[in-house]
């Protein structure tokens, strides 16, 4: 398999001459939500369907971080270096602080019980920002059991008073968010359509201006449009068919990293 593809000149200065990908270990169900944990220098990562957490570094090759995650899938590190997860059995954003201390952030909007939180990531000012799809309350990624709330959203949340925001409720099924690198936009994709949206971030943090900024290559039967983050640069990578696809600032298809198992979700670690 090509280590890259490359659709456009602005992706070949990307291609690092002998690198390939190294598959540093196998024998779970289906993997989410890695993150890497700077303090440590070490990767966290879910197996939804195997419910635990785990951890991978240079001198330990996965090891159990924590049984009963709760069908965790979504995880990230919020200012404090607290662990952020979203968990598909429980339908909550739970924070795990640097001493162990397990507390629960956001289970409910409006007195109806979230879906099921899926991906998460934290802005420069503290605050946090989830989609929450209906994919956990089906089997295999999740609890089989009936869906509380009306529509699938999107959601900012205070990590301080715990209070919700509402951000975009017309999406089938969210999935991925990331900021661009100033944090005047959020992209988020949706798994149903295959698509990336670009929404401008006012100054209260709400979303406004939404655009599509990009859809999927849809040339390969395995893949999804799921994990998202922008690199260095600005180029923004996002899972789907066939690996993980890569677009330049303007939404243009500019290259893709072939992955010979499905994509879900990747994160960026090491130096």
């Amino acid at each position: 398999m090509a280590y890259c593809e490359v659709f456009h000149p602005d992706f070949k200065g990307y291609i690092l001459a002998g690198t390939r990908l190294h598959r540093l270990a196998g024998g779970f169900r289906f993997l989410e939500g890695p993150v890497w944990d700077t303090a440590n220098q070490r990767l966290i990562f879910s197996d939804i369907p195997g419910n635990a957490l785990y951890v991978h570094s240079r001198e330990h090759r996965a090891l159990l971080f924590r049984a009963n995650s709760y069908m965790a899938n979504g995880n990230c590190f919020d200012l404090a270096g607290n662990l952020l997860t979203c968990e598909h059995a429980t339908s909550r954003v739970s924070r795990t602080a640097v001493d162990g201390t397990y507390s629960v952030l956001a289970d409910n909007f409006q007195g109806r019980q979230l879906n099921s939180p899926n991906d998460i990531v934290v802005k420069r000012d503290g605050m946090i920002y989830f989609t929450d799809p209906a994919s956990g309350r089906g089997p295999v990624f999740g609890v089989p059991r009936t869906q509380d709330l009306g529509f699938q959203g999107v959601y900012r949340l205070d990590p301080a008073t715990g209070h919700l925001d509402l951000l975009l409720d017309d999406c089938i099924l969210p999935n991925g968010l990331c900021f661009s690198r100033d944090e005047e936009y959020l992209y988020i994709n949706d798994t149903a359509r295959q698509h990336i949206r670009r929404f401008r971030v006012t100054d209260e943090g709400l979303l406004a201006d939404g655009v599509l900024f990009a859809e999927l290559l849809q040339d390969h039967p395995v893949g999804k449009a799921d994990g998202m983050k922008i690199d260095s640069s600005g180029l923004l990578y996002c899972t789907g068919p066939g690996g993980i696809q890569v677009f330049n600032e303007d939404g243009v298809l500019v290259g893709r990293i072939p992955v010979p198992e499905q994509a879900a979700n990747f994160t960026w670690g090491g130096a």
